[in-house]
C-alpha cells in the first residue's frame, strides 16, 4: 500500500527518516527499515535516511500490507487451567507462550491452546485476540484471565481500565534497591532506538509500579510488585530505570553471566496473584500461582 504526502514548510530541511516518521505516524526504526528496502522515495527517487527533504517535495512511502492473523488451534504443553466457568477462564501461562498470535511471533499462544482444548471464548476483539483482556510477556509466566462471554469481556476491560484488578508479581532483581520499598512513577513509551523495546520516556504513558522486598540475598533481591497500570514490559522497564533489572533480562540491562549461572533462559518474573470482581456474580475472586521449576531452581541457587 503506497501513500504520498506533500512535505510541509515545517519539515523543510529535515532528514528523510525523521520527516517520514512524523508524517506517516510510523516509528523511526520502521521507517529506516523501509528506506533500506527501497520503499521510501522523494519525488519518485529512492533515498537514503540521511538525505534532507524540502518543502513541497513529494514523499512516498510504500507500506507492505500486513497479513491477516488467524488462530490455528494447537495444544500447548504446560498451560494450566486454574478456573473455568461460563464467563471466564483463568490460565497459568508458562514462559515461552504468548497471550495471542502476533506479527513476528510464530510460537504457541494461549488462545490457540484454548481453541484446541474446546473452550469457547468471547468474540469481542480482533480475530487473533478474541477474549483477551490482559497480556503477559512471552518470557513472563503466571496468571491471566480470558473472557468467555461478551458481558464478561466488557466488564473485565472496564475493570482493568479502572485499575480495580489486583495484579501481583514476584521478581528477582539484581542488587539491593534503596529503599527496599517504594513506588516508581515514570512514563513508558516506545524506545527511540529499538522498536521491540520500551523505555522511560517523557512523552510516554503514565505508569506506576509499587514494590517491596520479600527477601534479600547476596547480590540479588526478591521483590513483590503491585501494578497500578499495565503498560507493555512495565516491570522490566521500571526495574531497569532504578538500576536493578530483573535477573535474566538482558534486553533491559541484566547481566547474562548471572542468568547463565542460575540456569535461566528468561527473566525471573512471575504473576503470582490475580484478583478481580467476577463479571458474572459480582463477587471478588482471587487466584494464586506457584513459581515454575526454573524460577524455583534459580531462587534456590541465590539462597545458598
Amino acid at each position: 500500500m503506497g501513500s504520498v504526502w506533500l512535505v510541509p514548510d515545517g519539515l523543510d530541511g529535515e532528514r528523510v527518516d525523521a520527516a517520514a516518521a512524523r508524517i506517516s505516524g510510523l516509528s523511526r526504526s520502521r521507517v529506516e527499515a523501509l528506506i533500506v528496502e527501497g520503499a521510501v522515495a522523494v519525488n519518485s527517487r529512492p533515498v537514503s535516511k540521511s538525505e534532507r527533504v524540502r518543502a513541497g517535495d513529494l514523499l512516498e512511502v510504500e507500506i507492505p500490507t500486513q497479513p491477516r492473523l488467524q488462530v490455528v488451534p494447537r495444544e500447548v504443553a504446560g498451560i494450566g487451567i486454574v478456573h473455568d466457568d461460563a464467563d471466564i477462564v483463568v490460565v497459568d501461562k508458562p514462559a515461552g507462550v504468548a497471550a495471542h498470535p502476533s506479527l513476528g511471533w510464530d510460537g504457541p499462544s494461549v488462545v490457540e491452546h484454548l481453541a484446541a482444548a474446546g473452550f469457547r471464548i468471547s468474540t469481542s476483539g480482533a480475530a487473533e485476540r478474541q477474549g483477551i483482556v490482559q497480556r503477559l510477556d512471552v518470557g513472563t509466566s503466571g496468571l491471566m484471565v480470558v473472557a468467555k462471554s461478551e458481558p464478561a469481556y466488557t466488564a473485565l476491560k472496564r475493570a482493568f481500565k479502572a485499575r480495580t484488578v489486583r495484579k501481583v508479581y514476584h521478581t528477582l532483581v539484581q542488587g539491593h534497591p534503596d529503599p527496599f520499598e517504594g513506588t516508581i512513577d515514570a512514563p513508558i513509551g516506545r524506545h527511540p532506538g529499538a522498536e521491540y523495546k520500551m523505555a522511560v520516556a517523557a512523552g510516554g504513558r503514565h505508569s506506576i509500579t509499587h514494590y517491596s522486598m520479600l527477601e534479600a540475598f547476596a547480590g540479588t533481591t526478591l521483590l513483590e510488585v503491585h501494578l497500578e497500570t499495565g503498560r507493555t514490559h512495565q516491570i522490566r522497564v521500571h526495574m531497569q530505570a532504578i538500576r536493578h533489572p530483573c535477573v535474566g533480562d538482558p534486553t533491559y540491562g541484566a547481566d547474562p553471566a548471572l542468568a547463565a549461572r542460575l540456569g535461566l533462559e528468561r527473566q525471573w518474573l512471575h504473576a503470582v496473584e490475580l484478583g478481580f470482581t467476577h463479571p458474572g456474580n459480582g463477587e471478588w475472586v482471587d487466584f494464586l500461582s506457584d513459581y515454575p521449576s526454573d524460577l524455583d531452581h534459580a531462587l534456590a541457587l541465590v539462597a545458598q
